[in-house]
């Protein structure tokens, strides 16, 4: 796992219209950077629609929400139509930030055992670097959490 202070690892990774987003990209902003395991499952919608019902919040506070997952461009495409998601979600279907962010690890579920996206939330200041990592985070208050935390290290 990434830690505090490491420089944010770059990526080049499309949008749902094809568009290429670069970390970099983002550079003298702020940015919630949330990797999540899958478009349109129960705790993934409630974690994007709670990213979506804050998202002025999080503009007020100049942050910029980025969700990345590997779902397809078409995938995500749906997902945003349907939800109404106003910030950026990027697809990775060969885990190049995954991995780069140590979020693809072994689950297990069911008494299975099986490789998948872990819900990891970054926090990455203005200059690129790691200012808060969040493993494991629950779908419900991950936003809220962060909205907090913006808060309190203003």
């Amino acid at each position: 796992m990434l830690k505090v202070g490491d420089r944010a690892p770059d990526f080049k990774l499309p949008d749902k219209n094809g568009k290429i987003f670069n970390l970099t990209d983002f550079l003298g902003q702020k940015v919630v950077l949330y990797f999540y395991p899958r478009d349109n499952t129960p705790g993934c919608t409630r974690q994007a629609c709670a990213f979506a019902n804050t998202y002025n919040e999080f503009m007020a506070q100049k942050t910029v929400v980025i969700g990345i997952s590997k779902d397809s461009e078409a995938s995500h495409q749906k997902f945003v139509q349907k939800y109404n998601l106003p910030f950026v979600l990027l697809s990775d279907p060969d885990l190049q930030a995954i991995k780069a962010y140590d979020v693809w690890q072994e689950k297990k579920a069911y008494g299975k055992v099986s490789m998948g996206v872990v819900r990891t939330t970054y926090i990455i200041d203005e200059q690129g670097l790691i200012e808060k990592v969040m493993p494991k985070v629950k779908p419900d208050t991950n936003a809220a959490d962060i909205l907090k935390y913006l808060e309190e290290s203003r």
